[in-house]
């Protein structure tokens, strides 16, 4: 007789008391296939309260209840774990869906593993079902699987144990232009995802342990070439018990082609701001501070780079009229444009430029500021001050002039003093007169061109010259000046014959 611990002497009925406060679910059957009995948990798990709702045997079982594999594919006879089960097979973990034959619609899972218990003769005594019920985990990863999908910032899931991608959604799809079966089954090193990241190494350092992958930046190469900007990060989960990583990214591609677009633009405005010809600063408007000015601007005031930049127009006594800037600069407070202000300079060197000045509020970097350009009109002025000094030393004494002459002088006066000239049909030149009868007809600069037999570029030249001695600067109001003159058009001019 043995000297160990003997088992105790458990009969059914006890045994069956132990196991009905089990969570796992027990079914028992005879060899014959009768279920002969059922703990609480199992008739829970198949939503039933009587153990004669479960069928009463194998075939009343499968009649009662339709099993299907995850994949969605339905279990023929023979293949029901309990059918199994009476066939003497032993099986690990078969997990199914279950719902009632009366009800589809109505599903739960399930995880059954068998037990056979034999008899002193090593004959099968009684057969087990034990059944676990998964449906609130597979609940979890079906909501899980649908928040993924639907999710539109762009996601992959990578498996540890081989670092190859099992699942990928929408938004990574749209991003990258990469097809799903392009991505499932590849690992992290073929897609390349920390290939081109500064902190690369680290990340799969940390993806190797299973760790949380903080924010970085990286770029993804794309399927037909070249790779987007993106922020990518990873967190530790557990997809169908197996210890997987999730990827989130965040789309900069757009941010990275607005940064190079303003880069590109702002290279381009401060090259065409440098080089161009015509004076011109930028202020901030807060004390309208010079913060930069482009060379001609340093030519024209006689003023160093470094000594505009920092200073104000009333710092460096720039303008004569200092009433007339303390007025620009209020228009420009008010976010009032400044068109062609008459303004004259005082130069470094003690000489002065009549100038016109424009300016208009702008933002600069988030900064209120101020672009200032000047078109130096000194030259232009003092000729037309010498004209008309000219002029009325001439006129002063008008003896010895025809009356023609006088009038054309004063015309010319009257232009240097902005007004409309007061030009007549008898001070029009011979082409100028045939010009001024085809508009009265209608014709094109293409059409006189042909009429004239004259180039289009010589043609609008003579338009403009036109234009400029009779004060208009439009087809319309110079038909309406010569009709007010009587002139409608000259008989000879015809389209194809040049007039004689």
């Amino acid at each position: 007789m043995s000297d160990g611990p003997q088992p105790p002497n458990v009969n059914r009925n006890v045994l069956r008391e132990l196991i009905s406060g089990l969570s796992d679910g027990i079914i028992l059957l005879d060899p014959a296939g009768t279920i002969s009995w059922a703990n609480g948990a199992a008739l829970q798990m198949h939503r039933v309260s009587a153990i004669e709702d479960l069928g009463g045997d194998a075939t009343g079982y499968r009649q009662a209840f339709t099993l299907r594999y995850r994949n969605n594919h339905l279990l023929e006879e023979g293949q029901y774990p309990i059918e199994r089960l009476l066939k003497g097979e032993t099986f690990e973990d078969v997990t199914v869906e279950i719902s009632p034959a009366a009800d589809l619609d109505l599903v739960w899972v399930h995880t059954a593993r068998s037990l056979v218990i034999a008899d002193s003769g090593n004959r099968p005594d009684v057969l087990a079902l034990i059944i676990r019920d998964e449906t609130p985990l597979f609940e979890a990863e079906e909501r899980f699987e649908r928040a993924f999908n639907a999710n539109p910032a762009p996601g992959l899931i990578c498996r540890l144990d081989d670092l190859r991608f099992i699942r990928v959604n929408q938004g990574f799809v749209e991003m990258t232009t990469y097809a799903k079966d392009d991505i499932i089954g590849k690992t992290i090193e073929e897609m390349r995802l920390f290939a081109n990241c500064d902190t690369g190494e680290d990340a799969l350092a940390k993806l190797a342990e299973g760790r949380l992958i903080r924010q970085r930046e990286t770029l993804i190469p794309l399927p037909g070439g070249g790779d987007r900007l993106v922020i990518i990060a990873g967190e530790p989960i557990a997809v169908g018990e197996e210890p997987c990583m999730l990827f989130t990214f965040a789309d900069l591609d757009a941010r990275r082609k607005a940064q190079n677009a303003l880069r590109q633009s702002e290279e381009r405005f401060s090259k065409s701001f440098r080089l161009s010809p015509a004076p011109a600063a930028i202020s901030r408007l807060d004390g309208f501070v010079f913060t930069e000015v482009n060379d001609a601007f340093v030519q024209l005031s006689g003023y160093g780079l470094e000594e505009i930049v920092g200073k104000t127009a009333s710092e460096l006594r720039l303008w004569d009229d200092v009433a007339a800037r303390r007025g620009m600069e209020r228009k420009l407070i008010d976010n009032m444009p400044i068109r062609d202000e008459t303004m004259r300079m005082k130069q470094k060197d003690g000489g002065s430029a009549d100038c016109l000045v424009s300016a208009e509020r702008v933002e600069i970097n988030d900064q209120q500021c101020v672009i200032w350009s000047l078109q130096d009109v000194t030259e232009r002025m003092r000729s037309e001050a010498e004209l008309v000094e000219a002029i009325e030393s001439v006129m002063a004494d008008t003896s010895w002039f025809s009356r023609s002459i006088v009038d054309r002088l004063a015309t010319l006066r009257q232009v240097s003093d902005g007004k409309v000239p007061s030009a007549q049909i008898l001070d029009l030149s011979e082409r100028e007169r045939e010009i001024l009868a085809l508009i009265c007809r209608g014709q094109s600069d293409a059409e006189m061109s042909e009429t004239l037999h004259l180039s289009r570029n010589t043609i609008r030249n003579h338009v403009a010259s036109l234009y400029a001695k009779i004060g208009v600067n439009r087809r319309s109001a110079a038909v309406i000046w010569a009709r007010e003159r009587g002139f409608t058009g000259m008989p000879g001019v015809s389209k194809g014959r040049k007039p004689k």
